[in-house]
């Protein structure tokens, strides 16, 4: 692989940069190759999206798919112009494999097991990042602190991690607040599994329109994916080939929640196979069927809305907090003032503080043809107190809004106040999320009680 990711760059060196965001435990390197047309120097406003392959070692189909995508969008840049618009106004990162020392230990031609799951140490990198609803006492591996370093460093906007054993797009949350112990994995135990299809219940984040539509754009453009078909009798079967996360089966440490609540990067998991490492031949037919998928899901990022934030002056305000009004879940913006949130088709409220200004709201509208440009003007706030809570400034801020196809101006107001129940950011706490509360509350923790002692007995069957 190595090999070959070099051997792409050094032929495409207008199209691709290769670097590393570390090492495994054993040292090899976790190659990214980045995908554009200006692969040396990124483009002031030009999204971040990445594809991560491979976190299992054993399941080896999305390592693979992805040094298949990379050919392909190189050597189509010139005669396909969805790859050339894409290439053009985005800027693809694309990691193989972030378990080399998994894979290096897996053997073709098995279908299950867990032999080269886990990094060399013995730890799921699925299992180890920090998580919203539980706190994690695991000890923080080698290329899980090299993926927090890496996502602190560049704001990917959306995100997919690639996995076998299934056939399903999942999204977040992957992780709830009932979850009980030994209920995490059941479905890799098959009495268990079946079990707990009838009592597991889905964790929404504030943007479940977003993730669901996110899954069913790479499951609709899967060859079979978004039928929904089980891999084996017993199985579960997911309608439209997509699941929230917690609903399949929960897990605490995932990377997708981390990667949403801690950095505000909408990232699904696709599960591409229902064989983990299949053999050699099979790879063409799982081309044929992820292929246009992959490119598709990629083109996601540019829905939406997007712009700068600003101080009167025109300088860049860098992390800046800023949120949609009703999706509590936040973002922040670059060192150029940059931000992005992938919405859906309608009208919507963004708010935005940051440290010496007042805060802001404004409100636009998203359409389905083109992201929704709206630069924010913040004003300072001179009075040399907290800016909590903030009196007016009196008068209409010169930011605006234009939509990318209609140049239609909103009214906007300010708000006199931080966004109320900001949530993420890179100083969230583990097991921070709200525990339910009230009849329902209570009812959910006696079930959840219930069916973790009932599945910890199919789990020993099983």
């Amino acid at each position: 692989m190595t090999w070959y990711l070099r051997s792409v760059a050094a032929t495409y060196p207008n199209l691709t940069a290769l670097y590393s965001i570390g090492t495994s435990v054993q040292g090899r390197e976790l190659w990214v190759l980045v995908l554009s047309s200006s692969p040396y120097r990124p483009i002031v406003g030009q999204p971040n999206v990445k594809y991560v392959g491979n976190m299992h070692g054993n399941e080896a189909v999305g390592r693979e798919m992805l040094l298949h995508l990379i050919q392909h969008l190189v050597t189509q840049y010139q005669h396909d112009t969805y790859v050339r618009w894409l290439l053009d106004n985005t800027r693809i990162h694309i990691m193989p494999s972030l378990n080399p020392d998994g894979f290096s230990v897996a053997k073709e031609g098995t279908c299950q097991g867990g032999q080269g799951r886990y990094n060399s140490q013995g730890f799921d990198l699925n299992r180890n990042f920090p998580d919203y609803f539980k706190s994690s006492n695991k000890n923080s591996q080698a290329e899980t602190e090299a993926v927090k370093l890496w996502i602190a460093r560049i704001q990917f906007v959306i995100s997919a991690n690639l996995h076998g054993g299934a056939l399903v797009a999942s999204y977040p949350f992957d992780n709830s607040p009932n979850t009980r112990p030994g209920t995490e994995d059941c479905h890799r135990k098959p009495l268990c599994g079946v079990f707990q299809q009838f009592y597991s219940s889905p964790s929404l984040t504030p943007d479940d329109d977003v993730f669901r539509h996110l899954a069913s754009t790479y499951s609709f453009n899967h060859a079979t994916m978004h039928l929904g078909l089980p891999c084996k009798p017993g199985a579960s079967a997911f309608p439209n080939g997509t699941t929230n996360g917690a609903q399949w089966y929960p897990l605490t440490g995932g990377m997708q929640d981390y990667h949403y609540v801690w950095h505000g990067c909408m990232d699904i998991t696709l599960e591409i196979s229902c064989c983990k490492y299949p053999r050699e031949t099979k790879l063409r037919d799982f081309w044929r069927d992820n292929k246009k998928a992959l490119v598709r899901y990629l083109g996601e990022v540019h829905r939406g809305v997007r712009g700068f934030v600003m101080d009167p002056q025109g300088n860049p305000i860098e992390d800046a907090a800023l949120k949609i009004t009703g999706r509590d879940v936040g973002f922040t913006s670059t060192k150029y003032g940059e931000y992005w949130r992938v919405l859906l088709p309608g009208s919507y409220k963004i708010e935005a503080y940051a440290e010496g200004f007042l805060p802001r709201q404004d409100e636009f509208y998203v359409e389905e043809s083109n992201p929704t440009l709206l630069n924010i003007t913040l004003f300072p706030d001179h009075r040399n107190e907290s800016p909590s809570p903030p009196s007016s400034s009196g008068g209409r801020p010169a930011g605006g809004l234009m939509s990318a196809a209609s140049s239609d101006v909103v009214a906007h107001q300010e708000i006199r106040r931080r966004p109320v129940n900001f949530v993420g950011g890179p100083n969230t706490l583990q097991g921070s999320a709200p525990q339910r509360e009230g009849a329902l509350g209570g009812i959910a923790n006696l079930l959840g009680s219930v069916s973790s002692r009932v599945s910890n007995f199919f789990s020993s069957l099983g």
